[in-house]
């Protein structure tokens, strides 16, 4: 199979696998299919957020149930991609999580697809840097109060998904037409389901926080080391936010080279667990709040190879009010973010 083949697969693997699941049996498929479609959880942000937003971007074909004959959609679309411990925290500390109560949010990035979704930008935002945070809305119908100068992850801790939304869309000028947000422990179990992955690290590792100790070098990662060195940031570089964010860049390539590797095709057993383990750990948007929606979306990436996406870091400068905490290198950082409306 040629490598572009490969790569296209690697990100169809939620598509594939209810062709794998054919394998199983009708009924063993309907049940898989129900347990993997009811893993995923839903937040209407468009609902809570109404027209106070940034602008839509062009209109794009809209997606059929019946079949290849009709158009999959090809626009520019823009996701905010969390990672978060919302859905079990006792199990995210036990994995190296941090011991304060309430969900946390420490992985940020924005996802932009560029028109014919062929290339993708990934940037990061620190979650120490310091926005001003708008007035959110709550679901019990009050809001939350706007503040100035706070870390950009308390908007996910006082407001949730939709406060973390309505704040980067504050912060770049750009509508996230998509929310994904990944649970920490439900990507340790993800990384296990496909046999660990491979990454090479610049330096010794040695962070107590994040219960990982790595000599630099090329090393096969079982879920836990891998969350771990998602989470390692005290033990690398000038120990901030941004040192962190290069680990986990680097954890993505390996992700994605990890599956390009595995015939999930040919193992229902293994395409099933990981499945299972991925959708179990999502959170999305109500346009993706679904088995169906997630597989169109997925197809809808089949000329995306792993060599087409960029990963860059939003460009920051340190917050003359805290040498700690970063604030938005402008103008860099708003030509970035005009450059992905």
């Amino acid at each position: 199979m040629r490598p572009g083949r490969r790569g296209r697969r690697t990100l169809r693997v939620v598509g594939g696998v209810l062709a794998g699941l054919l394998v199983l049996g009708a009924g063993a498929a309907a049940w898989a299919y129900l347990r993997l479609d009811g893993n995923i959880r839903g937040v209407d942000i468009d609902q809570a957020l109404g027209d106070d937003r940034p602008p839509r971007g062009a209109a794009t074909p809209a997606p059929s149930p019946y079949g290849d004959a009709s158009p999959l959609p090809d626009g520019a679309l823009n996701l905010l991609v969390l990672g978060s411990d919302a859905r079990s925290g006792a199990e995210n500390r036990e994995l190296g999580g941090g011991e304060a109560g309430g969900a946390r949010s420490d992985t940020a990035m924005v996802v932009h697809l560029d028109a014919g979704r062929t290339s993708a930008t990934v940037v990061s935002i620190p979650r120490d840097t310091l926005v001003d945070r708008p007035s959110c809305p709550r679901e019990d119908g009050g809001a939350t109060r706007p503040a100035s100068g706070v870390m950009f992850n308390t908007a996910y801790e006082v407001g949730g998904p939709v406060c973390a939304v309505k704040t980067v869309e504050t912060l770049t000028g750009v509508r996230m037409d998509h929310y994904v947000e990944i649970d920490f422990a439900g990507f340790a179990r993800l990384v296990d389901a496909l046999g660990g992955v491979t990454v090479t690290t610049r330096q010794d590792i040695d962070d107590d926080r994040s219960h990982l100790t790595l000599d630099a070098g090329t090393h096969h990662l079982d879920g836990r080391q891998a969350l771990g060195l998602a989470r390692t940031r005290y033990a690398v570089g000038d120990g901030s936010d941004l040192g962190r964010i290069t680990l986990q860049q680097d954890l993505v390539k390996a992700l994605v080279r990890r599956v390009t590797e595995l015939d999930l095709l040919t193992s229902p057993t293994v395409l099933f667990e990981a499945a299972d383990a991925l959708t179990d750990s999502l959170t999305t948007d109500t346009g993706l709040d679904s088995l169906g929606e997630l597989v169109t979306f997925a197809r809808s990436l089949g000329g995306l190879t792993a060599d087409r996406v960029t990963t860059v870091t939003m460009p920051v400068l340190p917050a003359p009010s805290d040498p700690n905490r970063v604030v938005a290198d402008e103008p860099e950082a708003g030509r970035l973010w005009a450059s992905l409306k």
